[in-house]
Order: C-alpha cells, then structure tokens, then sequence
C-alpha cells in the first residue's frame, strides 16, 4: 500500500511540476502559452525600474539600459590601461553626464587579475582608474567629482585560474553616488 501511495505522489508531482504555463489555441490554430507569474512580476519590476509599456524609459539616465551609462564596468587587455575605442565612446558619455550633473560623484575602482605581485597590481589598477579619469576629465567632469581607487588584485569579479576569469578581473567599474 504504501509503495502505491509513493508512487502516486511521485506521477503527480511530475505533472504538476511540467506545467510552467497554460496553453491555448490562438487565432491561426497555434499554441499560445499565457504568461507565467514570474513574468508579469518581472515585467512589474522593469517598469518600478523606469521602463514604460511604450518602450521607453523614465527615471535616471544612469539606469536606462539603452544609455551608454548603463555601461559600468570597462574590460582591459593584460597589463595594460589602453581603453578600447568602444569604452572611450561610452566613458565621454559617463564624462558629460557628470559635468551636467554636478552634485553625482564617482568612485573609479581599478582591478587586476592575480598575476603579478601585490604591489605592481595595485599600481596597474591605479593607472586604469586613472586612465578613465582623466578620459571622464576631459569631458569637463569637476576634479572634486572623481575618486580614484586601485583594488588591484583584492576584489576579483571571478573566482578561478584562467584566462576567462582573468578577463573578467582585469577591469575598472564606475560607482556613482549622489544622483
């Protein structure tokens, strides 16, 4: 009896479990899921976020994620501080936003993978910082606004030992405050 009972429990809660949404026949005879409650919620936050029904977005520039200020975090080449040609387009964004906006500071955090030696990573992740101050600088961002800060190889984005986490370390994100 009670091996019955299992199994009857167990043919059930895969069948329950299956159905993620219900489907209906469309116009043109085709399937059509309904939306799960998980998308309408999802759907729910985007729009708390700014995003509105008619595709456009409302609230702070630095969270619509069509701006090139939605773009926080810039990727570098190893041992280097050379922005690529794409990061600089979207950093003179970054750069004209603060000068218009003179009240907003941002922390220019510096990292680096974990070759190298302590020291040489900290001065590496200074002269990325740096490399994106001064690019955000000469879009007439105020001196007073930036705040350059090298991590060096102490806050990594990835945990592992290899080139795809190493990538992925070798970077400088941007940490507004005040906006």
């Amino acid at each position: 009896m009670k091996q019955v009972w299992f199994w009857g429990v167990l043919a059930s809660s895969v069948l329950v479990s299956g159905c993620a949404g219900v489907a209906e026949r469309g116009d043109g005879g085709e399937d059509v899921v309904i939306e799960d409650i998980d998308d309408r919620a999802a759907a729910d936050d985007a729009r708390a976020a700014g995003a509105r029904m008619d595709g456009t977005f409302e609230g702070s520039p630095l969270d619509d994620p069509e701006s090139p200020l939605s773009q926080r975090v810039f990727y570098f080449d190893f041992d280097s501080s050379e922005l690529s040609e794409s990061d600089r387009d979207a950093l003179v964004a970054h750069g004209r936003f603060l000068a218009s906006n003179p009240e907003v500071s941002v922390a220019v955090e510096g990292h680096t993978d974990e070759r190298g030696t302590r020291e040489y990573n900290l001065a590496l992740g200074e002269r990325r910082a740096q490399a994106v101050e001064r690019l955000l600088s000469l879009q007439a961002a105020a001196e007073d606004q930036l705040q350059v800060i090298s991590f060096g190889e102490e806050s990594p984005a990835a945990m592992g030992h290899d080139e795809e986490a190493w990538s992925l370390n070798r970077r400088v994100e941007l940490l507004y405050s005040g906006y």
